[in-house]
């Protein structure tokens, strides 16, 4: 199996047992071993008090770019630090778009950047997320055997 076979192999899977994600309407743009891309429209039950979008939509949003992101590798990874910067207020219907950058990838450590846009390519969210690899292929029966 190719490395971009694998990451599509494991952000389906992961895709595939995550409700919320598919709750949240996270339609998969691109991925490539180390990066995703992901593409989400704001819905009116998603908008807090202000009628503008709760910041854990686009929390949401990067964190699962994270996920996909940094799990593409084939070995599973959870993530131990994040933090995010709300650049721009969202209305219903913005169209938002998640793209990911591994800036650092040791053996036990990744770190991210995520940037979140809207339709318009305006910058609405930085997000920064470190993750544990636990050294745990996501794939253990098709590992090759010594």
């Amino acid at each position: 199996m190719t490395p971009q076979e694998l990451a599509e192999k494991v952000v389906a899977r992961m895709y595939d047992n995550d409700p919320f994600s598919i709750w949240l309407g996270i339609e998969r743009v691109a991925l490539r071993p180390g990066h995703c891309e992901l593409r989400m429209t704001v819905r009116n039950e998603m908008l807090n008090g202000f009628a503008i979008a709760h910041g854990g939509i686009t929390y949401s949003l990067a964190d699962s770019c994270l996920a996909f992101a940094s799990n593409s590798h084939g070995i599973q990874a959870v993530s131990v630090e994040t933090s995010i910067s709300h650049t721009r207020a969202l209305k219903e219907g913005d169209v938002l778009t998640a793209n990911s950058e591994e800036k650092s990838l040791s053996r036990s450590i990744g770190v991210y950047h995520v940037t979140v846009t809207d339709e318009h390519g305006k910058t609405v969210a930085l997000f920064k997320g470190t993750v544990y690899r636990t050294g745990k292929p996501w794939f253990p029966e098709e590992e090759p055997k010594p």
